[in-house]
């Protein structure tokens, strides 16, 4: 599996995974200017709050409304707990398990044409027994449980709330998220593991507003379901949603700039999609990873680089993944949700 062009040329094209916008170019010089549709990348105080601030924004405008402290996780600590972890995850598909058909590979100039190069769907097979494991079965519950369009209030029935905490309940007890715990224990991060787990309900499934006064969005709604807002999908980075919407006839595959360095799951894709008459300019998603392994790499990056590339490495392969923090309010003792977390390259 390898890109079409070398990753490094496709982001100096203009690549740039936050779905909606080309690739960054630098916030050198341009630190709280006004908001220009123009650019590719911004570099004003709401930038984050969108997802479309410029790579090196945090480092070079010092926004506030990130923690510094994270840097006391080194990156070569990242770098061999994500290794542990990629090694832990025992639930992931193996190759027989996935046949994909990723088919017309586009350069990132075209990535706005919204023209639809495969003909075939992205997804010829899947081993739907994968689906009966306890986490994927937990996962799967918990995707009809949102309105996709925000400004659209998101109100969750005692039954949904349950199969929050069931998710949760069955991720942790993969050798995964232990991995993932066993290590922000010992960075002093988390006292317990009920400290851990309440952090991540907070983070991950606690409602905020991103249109209007409607609390009508979450992190993980974001991520792993997807929304549309202003008739562009933003966030659906989940390979398991996109089969399931596939197979539903609703999400129809265009075409991809990225299949990543891996020669078994998980790999990565960044692909170009229309969904149910929405289109994603670029969306980024691991494929045949189990969902506590995704879970797990975001939610190591959000802590450890709120707001920051997060460098991490699997199977020997260098990855990134770029978080954003919500910052229109907080939980806790002024705590961040995730805004959205996704995977940027395998250059860093």
């Amino acid at each position: 599996m390898r890109a079409c062009v070398p990753l490094t040329v496709a982001i100096l094209c203009g690549l740039a995974w936050a779905g909606l916008y080309l690739a960054p170019n630098s916030c050198q010089g341009r630190c709280l200017e006004a908001f220009d549709k123009h650019h590719s990348c911004h570099c004003n105080a709401r930038c984050p709050e969108f997802g479309n601030c410029c790579e090196d924004f945090e480092s070079l405008c010092g926004h506030e409304g990130f923690s510094h402290s994270s840097d006391a996780i080194t990156k070569e600590e990242l770098q061999s707990v994500s290794e542990k972890i990629y090694r832990a995850d025992t639930n992931k598909a193996r190759k027989e398990d996935i046949v994909l058909n990723s088919q017309n590979c586009i350069s990132p100039s075209e990535t706005r044409d919204q023209v639809d190069r495969c003909p075939e769907p992205l997804f010829t097979y899947v081993n739907e027994k994968l689906f009966s494991k306890p986490t994927y079965s937990a996962f799967l519950n918990l995707l009809n449980n949102y309105q996709r369009a925000t400004g659209r209030g998101e109100h969750f029935t005692a039954q949904e709330l349950a199969e929050q905490d069931t998710f949760l309940r069955e991720i942790m007890k993969t050798a995964v998220m232990k991995e993932l715990y066993g290590f922000l224990h010992q960075q002093n991060r988390y006292s317990s593991e009920q400290e851990f787990v309440s952090d991540l309900k907070n983070m991950w499934f606690g409602l905020y507003s991103r249109s209007k006064e409607e609390r009508d969005s979450s992190g993980f709604e974001h991520v792993f379901s997807g929304e549309v807002k202003k008739g562009k999908v933003t966030g659906f980075h989940n390979w398991i949603r996109f089969y399931m919407q596939e197979k539903e006839g609703l999400v129809d595959y265009y075409s991809h700039i990225y299949d990543g360095p891996w020669d078994s799951y998980p790999d990565v894709l960044a692909m170009q999609f229309n969904w149910d008459g929405y289109y994603k300019e670029v969306g980024s998603a691991f494929i045949g990873s189990s969902p506590e392994f995704e879970f797990a790499l975001y939610s190591l990056c959000f802590i450890a680089r709120p707001g920051k590339v997060c460098q991490l490495s699997l199977g020997g392969h260098p990855l990134a993944i770029q978080t954003y923090t919500w910052n229109k309010s907080t939980y806790g003792n002024g705590k961040k949700y995730i805004a959205t977390a996704y995977v940027v390259s395998s250059t860093h």
